[in-house]
């Protein structure tokens, strides 16, 4: 199955022949806009699989918040704040979650559908990767399954398709989908039409989206 994008190097020999001049300085700039020049757009499907065993993974939505909030019947108990050590902030029922200093919080919406007529291995979001000006970032995850974030109405991906961190199987059929969020921490000041996010779908595909 082919690859779903191609990635291209650029060292500085590109730019080593005579007469490169700004023309060449502003294609340069755009050609490195994103790390991806071939990414998909948002709600634009890729295939992955083979024979009975084939899927399309669509990431929908990015969002950029300066904190979060959050509520969970499990670890909202005065029992368990003692446990942990360090009260929560809790307002209105929620906790607020903020970042370090100088990030924000990525919140991207990914769906993995199996298209076959055999149950499908979900990646799991460590395979989800954010890029941005040269950096990985990985997933950070909520505290739990039970968690749910004020304003988002999907779960955390990884505890649709099981167990938070791993890898899963999802049964064929758009109502299978494993359908959910991923939060990643990254700079305050990131511009999403820098960004993508990679998946790497299965041994032989990988496919990025740019974020906006």
């Amino acid at each position: 199955m082919r690859r779903l994008y191609q990635l291209t190097t650029c060292t500085s020999a590109c730019n080593s022949r005579p007469g490169a001049a700004a023309g060449d300085r502003n294609h340069r700039n755009a050609a490195t806009a994103t790390p991806y020049p071939g990414a998909l757009v948002l709600n634009q499907p890729a295939t992955f699989g083979n024979a009975d065993r084939t899927g399309t993974a669509t990431v929908y939505k990015a969002i950029v918040w300066s904190y979060y909030n959050w509520t969970s019947p499990s670890l909202n108990s005065p029992h368990s704040q003692l446990q942990a050590g360090v009260p929560l902030g809790i307002q209105n029922g929620y906790n607020t979650q903020e970042p370090s200093a100088g990030n924000a919080f990525l919140i991207v919406y990914v769906r993995i559908t199996d298209t076959g007529t055999l149950g499908l291995v979900a990646p799991s979001p460590r395979q989800f990767t954010v890029n941005y000006d040269g950096k990985d970032y990985t997933y950070s995850s909520v505290a739990g399954s039970d968690v749910n974030v004020r304003n988002i109405y999907v779960p955390q991906y990884d505890y649709v398709i099981g167990t938070g961190g791993e890898a899963g199987y999802i049964l064929p059929g758009d109502s299978n989908a494993a359908d959910g969020f991923l939060i990643y921490e990254v700079p305050a000041t990131i511009d999403l039409s820098r960004a993508s996010l990679v998946i790497t779908l299965d041994a032989n595909n990988r496919a990025a989206w740019a974020l906006g």
